[in-house]
């Protein structure tokens, strides 16, 4: 599918989401029928995406805590990946890993709360986001929200899909907090998922992910396309940077997401460079009509879409931007325990 094909449909997808439509579907019922053997044999070797991921809440950073300031305050919204399911120590999850690179970047302390659910689907954000913002005192000052996966393999349909996703990043922008999604990966790099079904899923996954890229959008938030980095490197290095699941991510794995998202939170926040905020032509960045933008983001890992002009003759603008990972100072990665929400 081209870019423009694929911006069509995200415009489809999320036009039904805000004006609530719910019959777009991500593929046809008869391409479902040809391919349901496999979906079944799939579940039987990857599971369903339930179980448990390390306990990582706390502080992170400590060594900055003499700096003047409270804590940042860093929320992990999502799905299995977003708790870090498939990982045995809480440094390796991706909330440790984001909260220990932010405290680098921004030399203070950060204060994480991961309220993600393994097997979670968009419809369980409305419960994350009123844990995440239950102490009215202590509003997160950045949310990142990782979901999307579930939601394909249950066939939700993306319309409600997006409207569940739309009206949490509305919430967390209302009560003050920046939000940056992590859109849905793409499920055709899973190793036991076969043809006609891998092609399936990667088709779905990125339709998806475009339309969470235009519902983020309208709503404030940034969006980070999690697709391409779970398929190129991910197909070329199963072995390591999927776990003994051969489903979720490993520590490589997870690291590989954490810093393709490290630099929008830093952005949003702004904590990165300022010359790195100026569209680079050299790595085709620029401003395009947002469907275009989430069309493109949803086929390359990485790249960053945010809000950008206000809406024109071809509907709102968006920066699509392909932000240069930098290494960040090592900070010590365990936290100090606190209180579970």
């Amino acid at each position: 599918m081209t870019s423009l094909s694929r911006a069509r449909v995200a415009r489809r997808i999320a036009a039904g989401a805000a004006y609530g439509g719910g019959g777009i579907g991500l593929v046809g019922a008869a391409a479902i029928g040809v391919v349901l053997a496999e979906v079944q044999l799939a579940k039987r070797h990857v599971g369903n995406g339930h179980g448990q991921a390390p306990r990582a809440n706390g502080l992170y950073g400590y060594a900055y805590a003499t700096q003047d300031g409270p804590p940042l305050r860093l929320a992990m919204l999502g799905d299995s990946t977003a708790a870090g399911q498939g990982v045995h120590r809480p440094r390796q999850t991706p909330g440790a890993l984001l909260a220990s690179g932010l405290a680098a970047v921004a030399e203070r302390p950060v204060e994480l709360c991961n309220v993600a659910l393994p097997g979670a689907q968009s419809d369980d954000l409305d419960r994350q986001v009123a844990l995440a913002l239950a102490d009215t005192a202590r509003v997160p000052d950045i949310c990142v929200i990782m979901i999307g996966a579930n939601d394909v393999t249950h066939r939700m349909p993306p319309t409600r899909s997006v409207r569940h996703l739309s009206a949490a990043v509305r919430r967390l922008r209302t009560a003050g907090a920046e939000v940056v999604v992590g859109t849905c990966p793409d499920l055709g790099t899973v190793e036991q998922v076969q043809q006609p079904l891998r092609w399936l899923a990667r088709r779905a996954s990125r339709q998806l992910a475009a339309a969470q890229t235009i519902g983020t959008i309208e709503q404030g938030g940034r969006t980070v396309s999690l697709g391409d980095l779970l398929g190129p490197e991910f197909e070329a290095n199963p072995r390591e940077l999927f776990g003994p699941d051969n489903y979720h991510p490993s520590a490589e794995g997870y690291a590989t997401a954490a810093m393709a998202v490290l630099p929008t939170v830093c952005a949003a926040l702004g904590l990165w460079p300022a010359e790195e905020e100026r569209p680079d032509v050299s790595r085709r960045e620029g401003f395009l009509p947002v469907a275009r933008a989430a069309a493109e983001a949803a086929s390359e890992a990485g790249t960053e879409v945010t809000a950008a002009m206000p809406t024109g003759p071809r509907g709102p603008w968006a920066l699509l931007k392909r932000r240069r990972r930098r290494r960040v100072p090592a900070t010590d990665p365990a936290p100090t325990p606190t209180a579970s929400p």
